[in-house]
């Protein structure tokens, strides 16, 4: 280890700069999340007066994110990551909320949980673990994909093979449905679904039209029926390296990516649609959306037999807060 880190101290006086941040993440640059990391990185390097060099690692260049959160990270060999929330459920179980199927109701009632003391709660049982947890970065909604059929009713989508992360509440979410939930690496969605070795995905917009799921899916149902956020987290060992005035600068640029981050994955889920609207009027996509009463046999199918199987694990209580934020101002 002290060989690595000053392997690092004679690169980074070579290059004129103190810190390196390899940054990790599995998506495209065109993403929400890419968009919001490429951001944070330049505001780094601003505010710290180039003292702190981020260098960008996307498409899971480097690894998958399980590989990140479990080796990488904790040993230095990434400095920051941004997994999704569900990569974090085998280490704290009650991140697992943020999985459950027709909890969120809107965008709004998202950031009310992240930003209020429950995200907060949350990030603490992170950083109990020993993870250095700076906060939580947007996506949007999930949707459905698939390539047998249109889905609208709950029962549409039984024996369908459907992947999903690696999450047991999204697993019994589709076992609950009748339909086949398989976890694999997001890196390897495209080609299974090319070979049909799985029948859909879910994600949101902006993902399934940057990474051209469209083009081996033939149908999208717009669902909403679950919020995909993630967690941006520093190694521990190179969070112990800096100086205080240097910490205070990653944390002023994530706020300020943050910021960027929710506007941008509007934007681009906005966008993405009105271009998968088109394609869909060519006749080489369907789009089929669900209506309020649609959307509530769904959610109730969930309440009656998924809800219970986690309420000792994510928290009975935890679920009622969370119902409770829906419509506050």
């Amino acid at each position: 280890m002290v060989r690595f880190f000053l392997s690092l101290f004679l690169i980074s006086s070579l290059f004129g700069y103190e810190y390196l941040i390899r940054f990790s993440h599995v998506v495209s640059p065109d993403t929400p999340k890419g968009k919001a990391v490429e951001y944070f990185a330049k505001r780094v390097e601003e505010l710290s007066g180039g003292r702190i060099k981020v260098k960008v690692y996307p498409n899971g260049e480097l690894a998958q994110d399980n590989v990140v959160i479990r080796k990488m990270l904790i040993n230095n060999q990434v400095q920051m990551a941004a997994p999704s929330i569900a990569k974090f459920t085998s280490i704290v179980p009650e991140l697992g909320v943020f999985d459950v199927p027709f909890l969120f109701k809107d965008e709004m009632h998202v950031r009310r949980v992240f930003d209020g003391d429950i995200g907060k709660r949350l990030l603490n049982r992170l950083s109990q673990e020993g993870y250095v947890a700076l906060g939580y970065w947007s996506n949007g909604f999930k949707e459905i994909t698939n390539n047998k059929r249109p889905i609208i009713y709950p029962q549409d989508i039984r024996g369908l093979k459907i992947r999903v992360m690696s999450s047991k509440i999204l697993v019994e979410q589709y076992k609950a449905l009748g339909a086949i939930a398989i976890s694999m690496s997001f890196s390897r969605v495209y080609e299974a679904l090319k070979n049909g070795y799985i029948d859909g995905e879910e994600n949101t917009i902006s993902t399934i039209y940057v990474e051209k799921f469209y083009k081996v899916q033939r149908y999208m149902t717009l669902t909403n029926h679950g919020y995909l956020g993630y967690i941006v987290v520093v190694s521990p060992d190179f969070w112990a390296s800096l100086p205080d005035d240097l910490k205070k600068v990653i944390k002023k640029a994530f706020r300020e990516a943050t910021i960027k981050g929710r506007k941008w994955a509007i934007e681009l889920n906005k966008r993405a649609l009105k271009k998968l609207q088109k394609i869909a009027r060519e006749g080489k996509f369907r789009i089929d959306y669900l209506t309020p009463e649609d959307r509530m046999r769904w959610k109730k199918i969930m309440i009656r037999k998924v809800y219970p199987k986690f309420y000792r694990v994510v928290g009975k209580k935890l679920i009622k807060e969370i119902m409770k934020l829906e419509n506050v101002n």
